[in-house]
């Protein structure tokens, strides 16, 4: 791979921009064209702009293709990318439109030995790496459980999601597939593997396709729980609630951290009235922490110094049977092991 990892961009709506903008901050990176079937969607960035993958893919050649597509195209642009000999390849989640796919595509780049990475970015926000940190430097003894409170305040009414990113209204799994997904990786990065869930999920919004509210209880070893606590109708405090979309509590023998909604961590040792700060709230650029340049710096550094990936497509369909077995759980009114 060269020092410099020519890159080419699938899709300009509405999250892409963090993706651009973080591919122009990389040093290494030439981001040599961006494709949208909107080609006046593409024009705007002042990269080149073409209408279609398979156009930009020949007239560019590039290393690295990052999609930044829905889920049900996924399968079909890495089989194009792949025929066209593109050496890296990150794809934004959910990734494909199935269990089934995702496998397929994990098969093909297996086979084409070229790494495929999933845009699942939460775990790269600043708060959870600290979080990492602080776990790993035993700053609250033996972890008992974690909890996370969604409350992204976007969700009320006929006009929901309708300003941002409009199919939300369409997506008939919604709360788990496109949100809470984040968290079941977040989960893992933190706790480790995930044994069983239990879900309860309920739509409150009558305009909408799928849930949008809802309880999932996580078991993990050592008799480890963590709750996801969703409900995208209601807010928390900050200024941002794009921010950090809620608020988390992390348990342990010996201390408590909690999140709150400007990004900032404080651990309270067990038994005192006091907190220590982890983390000061800092006004990030980018989306939510900066945790999109993160990933993609994270992206650059393994292909171009052999460091290990995380979110490889291969580990993240364990990520798919969670989420699969979360809605088994829900239909089904039962514990489901994973």
């Amino acid at each position: 791979m060269e020092k410099t990892l020519r890159v080419a961009c699938l899709g300009a709506g509405y999250f892409s921009q963090f993706h651009f903008d973080a591919w122009e901050r990389i040093e290494e990176v030439e981001l040599v064209g961006i494709a949208d079937r909107n080609i006046d969607k593409a024009r705007p960035s002042g990269h080149p702009a073409f209408i279609n993958l398979e156009q930009m893919l020949e007239a560019t050649s590039p290393d690295l293709l990052d999609i930044i597509v829905p889920p049900h195209t996924h399968l079909d642009t890495i089989r194009v990318a792949l025929d066209h000999g593109v050496k890296a390849i990150i794809c934004q989640k959910p990734f494909c439109a199935s269990l089934a796919e995702a496998r397929t595509a994990v098969s093909l780049a297996a086979k084409a030995g070229v790494p495929l990475i999933v845009h699942e970015n939460f775990r790269f926000q600043p708060w959870y790496r600290e979080m990492a940190r602080s776990l790993a430097a035993g700053d609250i003894g033996d972890v008992h459980q974690l909890t996370f409170r969604l409350r992204t305040g976007d969700g009320q009414g006929p006009e929901a999601y309708l300003s941002r990113q409009p199919y939300f209204q369409k997506m008939e799994r919604f709360l788990v597939h496109e949100t809470a997904v984040h968290w079941i990786d977040t989960f893992r990065f933190l706790l480790g593997d995930i044994r069983a869930v239990y879900a309860d999920l309920r739509k409150m919004n009558p305009v909408i396709a799928g849930e949008d509210a809802g309880y999932i209880i996580f078991d993990f070893d050592h008799g480890v729980r963590a709750i996801f606590d969703g409900n995208r109708h209601l807010d928390h405090a900050a200024e941002n609630t794009r921010t950090t979309l809620g608020e988390a509590i992390l348990e342990g023998t010996t201390g408590t951290i909690t999140l709150s909604g400007n990004g900032a961590l404080h651990l309270r040792p067990f038994g005192k009235n006091a907190t220590r700060t982890l983390q000061e709230p800092i006004a990030w650029r980018g989306f939510a922490g900066d945790c999109v340049f993160a990933l993609q710096r994270h992206v650059v550094d393994g292909l171009l110094e052999g460091r290990p990936f995380e979110n490889t497509a291969a580990d993240y369909l364990r990520v798919i049977e969670i989420e699969e077995a979360i809605y088994r759980s829900a239909s089904e009114g039962r514990k489901e092991g994973v």
